[in-house]
């Protein structure tokens, strides 16, 4: 990754946190209830398809002598021997046949060219059932099961449009109803369209028009609020849509985000560093658990940002403005 010259300090804050990200292996292994249907999800197979899914990325924008690259491989491995090599999701859907989030992860790793075919054999079987088909899901959810499915040779065409006009983002609200939800939504709608920042141009124009406006002040309001995790998220979008409309990336944003970076690397979801997580013991679960997200945002988003630029602006001439009076988040 050769980022820009006047970003300097996006390449370090990348590197910091995968660096952290890998000697915290530990925290992102799969525990003994991984197959448990009662087990914890979010703290189990969510951390590990978090992990895939922004290393991914990072490798895919990343040179394979470019050391962030070779890290980044090196914990897709770790993730890809945590699930048996993908032997792992095969049971999963047995157990659950229509739960979601074994897809979803393992969709993060395919990406990234690691396939187990009996897997996507049986998957492609469910997914032609009315009962996966009418599984009822919020429409940001369910384009990022679209996405999945796509990942996994599953194809569902002209589906995403009509979701999108359903999603917050894809409504182009009154720039003043951002807030937090909203907030998460609508990165992850940005996320869904363009493949985590793989296809920018999967970002339909008036869209990008839209967050081109009123990205900048949501941005600073997070930030203001010491919002590190959804900073991190929005940064990553301004990556998407600074590479589609030609303009700088927010680097006083960036300065703001990297303030927030503990001695390590890591950078917790939100609060002041003196907050009662920064004293913590910092191998804690606890402490992993606060940091994990927002510290793997800011490398997903870091690097996108080093990829710029992607192709000429969107676009003739001046952008048409959105939502009448000024946005105040």
């Amino acid at each position: 990754m050769t980022p820009p010259e006047d970003t300097p300090d996006v390449r370090r804050i990348a590197e910091d946190a995968l660096a952290w990200a890998d000697t915290r292996r530990d925290g992102f292994a799969l525990g003994e209830d991984a197959l448990a249907v009662d087990g914890e999800v979010d703290s189990s197979w969510k951390p590990l398809g978090e992990l895939a899914q922004v290393c991914a990325t990072v490798a895919h924008h990343t040179a394979p002598a470019d050391p962030v690259h070779r890290r980044a491989r090196a914990l897709l491995e770790f993730a890809w021997q945590e699930t048996g090599g993908g032997e792992l999701f095969r049971r999963l859907q047995r157990l659950e046949p229509f739960a979601t989030y074994p897809l979803e992860v393992y969709a993060a790793l395919a990406s990234a060219g690691f396939r187990h075919p009996a897997f996507e054999e049986t998957a492609a079987v469910v997914a032609r059932t009315r009962g996966w088909r009418l599984t009822e899901q919020d429409p940001t959810r369910r384009l990022g099961v679209l996405r999945a499915e796509e990942r996994c040779g599953i194809h569902r065409p002209a589906q995403t449009p009509q979701l999108l006009s359903r999603t917050w983002l894809g409504g182009l609200p009154e720039p003043w109803t951002f807030e937090r939800d909203a907030g998460y939504a609508l990165t992850h709608v940005v996320f869904h369209l363009t493949d985590w920042g793989r296809e920018p141009e999967g970002l339909p124009p008036d869209l990008v028009s839209y967050l081109a406006d009123w990205l900048p002040p949501w941005l600073d309001t997070c930030l203001e609020a010491r919002m590190w995790d959804l900073s991190g998220e929005l940064l990553a979008v301004a990556a998407v849509v600074t590479r589609r409309t030609g303009d700088p990336p927010p680097l006083d944003a960036w300065q703001r985000l990297a303030a927030a970076r503990r001695p390590s690397g890591e950078i917790p979801l939100e609060g002041r560093a003196t907050d009662s997580t920064a004293s913590e013991v910092t191998d804690g679960e606890r402490y992993f658990l606060h940091h994990y997200h927002s510290t793997l945002m800011a490398a997903f988003a870091a690097v996108l940002t080093g990829a710029r630029p992607a192709g000429p602006p969107v676009g003739a001439g001046a952008r048409p403005r959105h939502g009448g009076q000024g946005a105040q988040a």
